[in-house]
């Protein structure tokens, strides 16, 4: 056995050494509440595996919006100075976040984790090939975990955040980002739009993704500690709809909802849908914009040493003071 051969056989032992078998956790069963047996299921998983099997070979081309957040991630990630000795890349893709962050002071190893094996071919040497809702991790077993574009498509994402949370050993870090629900905005209302005028009604084309507001409370159920979410907003333009249409097939990312209907689609809704869209939407040039939302999440297990708010009542100074005004009771 070569010296590499070695290395990586040691590499495969360490990760072992971190994993139990598979089992998700939901909110409810972490929380020591009865667990619902069949949760509502949003995304078809399955097909969602299928698909990304099916376009591993070309994602790369396709993964501007990666490329940008895996960018954002790193820099945040740089500016906090602390040791990371091991790491976790969850929905890890073809590993771009981990080469991003690699070679940054204080982060030590990364697992790539995800759950299309042919993804990962290009990923790093410690990989795990597991699913974003049952992850394999020991508890306590992380120093950070990062995730780029991945959590928004699983269909338990307290559940999720639970296990990431276990995870994580005290004031381990984690640092994602997912779409929100701004995401394909112009999309949406253009397919709802075109089958409504067609058929009648609507199905669900278009994921719905989580709102800002709902993800900082999310993560506190989860048992993080000191959690921040902030929005961004990125507008790429095409120029037509169905150029658009055509990249998010590439990217593997097309309708995988449950609930979605079986029949394929028509030429005339399909044609419709790329009128509606560019009526409504195009600009003066003639190309056509779609919206992402970015949510970035930034939270940490619990720890003792972590800042704690101070009781109300507790302050040593006024505030009246500080801005150098007097103070006047309120007339009850």
């Amino acid at each position: 056995m070569s010296l590499d051969q070695l290395a990586k056989s040691r590499l495969n032992e360490h990760v072992s050494a971190l994993l139990r078998p598979p089992r998700a956790y939901t909110l409810q069963e972490d929380l020591g509440l009865s667990a619902t047996p069949d949760p509502l299921r949003i995304f078809d998983r399955a097909l969602l595996a299928r698909r990304r099997r099916r376009v591993a070979a070309t994602a790369v081309e396709h993964d501007f919006l990666l490329a940008r957040v895996a960018d954002e991630l790193a820099e945040r990630l740089e500016i906090i100075k602390r040791r990371f000795p091991l790491a976790a890349n969850v929905g890890a893709h073809h590993g771009l976040l981990s080469r991003r962050i690699r070679g940054l002071a204080g982060v030590e190893r990364i697992i790539d984790v995800d759950g299309t094996a042919r993804l990962l071919s290009d990923a790093g040497d410690m990989r795990v090939v597991a699913d974003e809702e049952a992850l394999p991790f020991a508890d306590a077993s992380l120093d950070l975990v990062v995730s780029a574009l991945a959590l928004q498509l699983v269909n338990d994402l307290p559940g999720a955040l639970v296990q990431i949370r276990r995870a994580l050993k005290p004031d381990g870090l984690l640092l994602a980002s997912l779409l929100g629900g701004a995401t394909l905005q112009e999309l949406r209302a253009a397919w709802i739009a075109a089958e409504s005028e067609i058929s009648g009604g609507a199905s669900p084309r278009v994921a719905p993704f989580a709102d800002v507001r709902d993800l900082g409370a999310l993560l506190q159920r989860a048992g993080f500690a000191l959690p921040v979410v902030d929005s961004e907003t990125v507008t790429v333009t095409y120029a037509n709809p169905l150029d658009l249409m055509r990249e998010v097939k590439a990217m593997g990312a097309s309708n995988i909802l449950a609930a979605r209907r079986r029949q394929p689609v028509t030429r005339r809704l399909l044609m419709r849908a790329a009128e509606i869209y560019a009526e409504r939407f195009a600009g003066k040039g003639g190309r056509v914009p779609a919206t992402f939302e970015i949510l970035t999440l930034t939270a940490w297990a619990p720890d003792p040493s972590q800042p704690k708010p101070l009781r109300p009542g507790s302050a040593q100074a006024r505030l009246a003071d500080a801005l150098g005004v007097s103070e006047r009771k309120l007339k009850q």
